[in-house]
């Protein structure tokens, strides 16, 4: 079912990637900062969907951070674009059809409690998705994945501890914690956060969870980095904006960045 996708691609670049990245917000110029080999425009893809979103680029990057082979979404689609989840995961899915093995997702995030700040990067190890429909939701697709695939563990601890170290070479500290998954594009309310924080989340946002969820079932290994923009609803009296969200994440770009790419290249190492 994939097919024309996938020839479509390799019509522009046979290039193989190990590792594929998905950049959040304030993060698309990562991609250009790579070793090049080919770019391909979501608009040349038949059936693909378009990132409708500001600051979004919507292509393939392929190239290299070091040796290490990647494939980089320059501009995610989000469910609340108006995609069927599905289609929402399609980029994913087509990624590791390609070769990536490992998948790094990164995204800006409110943070729920006043342990997080915002500037703060905080690693992914678990996830809360009752909020969006699962993308697995439907006839399985069999060449993907079993039917009722295990979420015991779909952040990989291997994978953290390398973000981690590489976070720390570069002196910085890295929080864990429970990201959470809401439909958008509304921001939360307060009472909604207080919910969440009940629920055990430390952030939330509108990507990411799905994406994971569908990595895991194709058997990808996956890891998640969230840079907390700002305090999530009725944590202070300002309005919410998604402005606010991009400037903030703009500004921590730079360190985000560099921890990006010193644990993609360690990843290419991995057996």
């Amino acid at each position: 079912m994939f097919e024309n996708i996938i020839n479509a691609i390799r019509e522009k670049t046979d290039f193989v990637p190990r590792v594929a990245i998905v950049l959040g917000s304030g993060l698309g110029a990562l991609a250009d900062e790579i070793s090049i080999r080919a770019v391909v425009d979501y608009n040349d893809i038949p059936d693909f969907p378009i990132s409708t979103v500001e600051g979004h680029k919507g292509r393939f990057v392929f190239g290299y951070i070091g040796s290490t082979p990647v494939v980089i979404m320059q501009g995610r689609v989000h469910y609340y674009e108006g995609y069927d989840m599905e289609k929402v995961v399609l980029p994913i899915r087509i990624m590791k059809l390609l070769g990536a093995e490992i998948l790094m997702l990164t995204n800006a995030a409110g943070g729920i409690g006043f342990d997080l700040d915002p500037g703060d990067l905080m690693i992914i190890k678990d996830h809360i998705s009752f909020f969006v429909p699962s993308p697995l939701r439907g006839k399985n697709i069999e060449e993907l994945g079993v039917r009722f695939p295990d979420m015991t563990n779909v952040y990989d601890r291997e994978l953290i501890d390398i973000i981690k170290k590489k976070a720390g070479d570069s002196g910085v500290f890295l929080k864990e914690g429970i990201y959470a998954q809401t439909c958008g594009p509304n921001f939360e309310t307060p009472a909604e956060i207080k919910l969440l924080e009940k629920l055990g989340a430390d952030a939330v946002g509108m990507s990411t969870v799905c994406e994971a969820i569908a990595a895991k079932h194709c058997g990808m290994r996956v890891c998640g980095i969230s840079c907390i923009s700002n305090l999530a609803a009725g944590m202070t009296d300002e309005p919410l904006s998604h402005k606010d969200v991009q400037e903030a994440a703009d500004k921590a770009a730079p360190l985000f960045k560099r921890i990006i790419k010193a644990s993609a290249e360690a990843f290419g190492g991995l057996k």
